[in-house]
């Protein structure tokens, strides 16, 4: 890239940045919106997020616009480069972040038809892990911190051992009482979005490896060597 060009490259560039985080923490909000209306039984909250996906898919849009504007006026190569096509991979995954949050305000409303089958205590947590994971790789992005990434990825393993552990204990209620299958089966399909939104900080956390190491993780062991895997606090081994 020409140097005259290089300061207003890296302008455009941090104002991109500043627009995926503006949708990266408005994802979050639309999911731990939905978790609310489902533990609190609240059907307002739930249509608000269904109501308020139109904000995330036109944000999505304008970010969209903007990555392939700044790539085409000013073919940036190399870290440049990365950073931007990550920007460009990282809204996708924001946006159907936004798209699970329906998913689940939707799967919440069907479950509020019935009596509740039992107290809700793994799926916030699950819920809360997720959320967790969003927000450190929206940070991690922001920081290009490489570690703070890797630390996303490890984080991952323990949200497929949360689902796993809600999915047996739903099925052992539905084999006791035919009559909680149908709200049963929503819970486990909000805990399958929960996965997916997981699934997305993932790889948004494989996209911040990308752009500071020139590194593909996908596919691969997300854990450089000599870093333990470590169990968050209330999550039982299997």
């Amino acid at each position: 890239m020409a140097g005259n060009d290089a300061p207003h490259f890296s302008a455009e560039l941090d104002a991109l940045k500043n627009e995926v985080v503006a949708m990266g923490r408005l994802a979050e909000k639309r999911v731990r919106l939905a978790m609310e209306g489902l533990v609190h039984r609240n059907s307002d909250l739930l249509r608000e997020v269904i109501a308020g996906d139109v904000r995330l898919n036109q944000a999505q849009i304008e970010i969209d616009d903007h990555c392939l504007r700044l790539l085409a006026l000013y073919q940036p190569v190399a870290g440049d480069l990365r950073a931007a096509v990550s920007a460009l991979r990282i809204n996708t995954d924001l946006e159907r972040v936004g798209d699970l949050a329906v998913n689940i305000a939707e799967a919440a409303q069907r479950y509020l038809l019935y009596p509740p089958v039992k107290p809700l205590v793994d799926l916030p947590r699950m819920g809360d892990l997720a959320l967790t994971m969003l927000s450190d790789a929206i940070d991690a992005f922001v920081a290009r911190d490489a570690a703070a990434a890797y630390s996303v990825l490890r984080q991952d393993d323990w949200l497929d051992v949360l689902n796993k552990q809600i999915v047996r204990e739903l099925l052992t209620y539905m084999m006791g009482n035919p009559a909680v299958i149908e709200p049963s089966l929503d819970l486990i399909l909000i805990a399958r979005h929960i996965e997916r939104i997981g699934d997305h900080a993932t790889n948004i956390a494989e996209d911040v490896i990308f752009v500071v190491h020139a590194r593909d993780v996908r596919h691969r062991s997300g854990q450089p060597p000599g870093i333990e895997r470590r169990r968050p606090s209330g999550i039982a081994p299997v």
